[in-house]
């Protein structure tokens, strides 16, 4: 989740991911599709070495799911985590975002990107944590004090560590937030470079193993009520464009997060191999049996709970300014 510490719309809109620029193609005649609710016949759609987008590219179904509409799917990646994929959308080399967290996509869109979330999902239970090597006497949220924290700036890491401090009463000026995605946290941590880590599943869960490491702050036990969850997004010209295979793309998540749910041990088998992560590991994932819930764009109860969720944020200087969620919404 990419820095947005000084908003700009031009740094933003000129930030695409590298190598991805010359992947925009449409197979069929705009104006012989439009009428259909779409004007291409394939989706560019991103993926990352966890969560449900790898398992339903993984699986297979989800493109014979699409094709029976005439869908064509094209998978881009990995991607390391959401705003990357933010950055591809809006630069024009994919059409939607990987199902991450929405905290990243506020941010860009305050940044200026002309995003739009099409849907929603809540997965349970969450093992989103700061987390400490057993052996650097870090055993609290107060023994963060004079310490150094990786998280990545304006996304899940970042927010849960506001949260924590705040919880237990921690100036957050008594500790040092060092902004880092995922792929340099991991070793960072490892090399006592930094000294406790803010991250989500399944990088957290793997660094707890490798690196002897515990949780400090736990999402799903300590935080008071949930501040981020998972979206997918497209631009809005995209959407405008393709309301009829938007809705298309839903329901093909939709049915893959149906599956994951009911069948979560054959679903961490192929996460696992993936991202070639120990037994033990896979085995913990396991027993979470982890549920996917999707909620649409006119859930208006959800939608009011993000704003909420929003707006907890921008107090906290999380995000930089103050955003309406329904400013922001595919119309479906």
């Amino acid at each position: 989740m990419t820095e947005f510490s000084q908003p700009s719309r031009r740094r933003f809109l000129g930030t695409a991911t590298a190598g991805l620029g010359a992947l925009a193609g449409i197979g069929v005649s705009g104006n012989a599709l439009s009428a259909t609710g779409r004007t291409t016949d394939k989706v560019r759609l991103t993926w990352g070495l966890s969560g449900l987008n790898l398992i339903a590219k993984e699986r297979g179904e989800f493109e014979k799911l699409l094709a029976k509409d005439g869908i064509k799917v094209e998978w881009l990646g990995p991607f390391p985590n959401h705003a990357p994929t933010l950055q591809a959308v809006t630069g024009g080399s994919a059409d939607f975002s990987f199902g991450g967290s929405t905290t990243p996509a506020l941010a860009a869109i305050i940044a200026g990107s002309p995003l739009v979330f099409t849907q929603f999902v809540v997965y349970e239970p969450r093992t989103t944590a700061i987390i400490a090597k057993d052996d650097s006497g870090i055993n609290k949220v107060e023994d963060l004090v004079g310490k150094s924290v990786a998280v990545n700036r304006s996304g899940l890491g970042e927010f849960l560590l506001v949260a924590a401090l705040e919880k237990h009463k921690v100036d957050r000026s008594q500790v040092k937030f060092v902004y880092l995605n995922p792929p340099d946290a991991a070793p960072a941590l490892a090399a006592g470079k930094v000294d406790a880590w803010a991250m989500w599943s399944p990088g957290v869960d793997i660094a707890k193993l490798e690196y002897k490491a515990h949780d400090i702050f736990l999402e799903g036990r300590d935080l008071d009520f949930q501040i981020d969850y998972t979206s997918y997004l497209t631009t809005r010209k995209f959407a405008t464009d393709n309301p009829a295979l938007v809705s298309a793309v839903n329901d093909a998540f939709r049915a893959e997060g149906k599956w994951i749910s009911e069948n979560s041990k054959d679903a961490e088998y192929i996460a696992q191999k993936a991202g070639k992560y120990s037994d033990e590991v896979r085995d913990q994932f396991i027993a979470l049996k982890r549920q996917y819930r999707y909620f649409a764009v006119n859930d208006w109860q959800f939608v009011a709970n993000l704003q909420k969720a929003t707006d907890w944020l921008v107090a906290r200087k999380v995000l930089p300014e103050p955003v309406k969620v329904t400013e922001h919404l595919a119309a479906l």
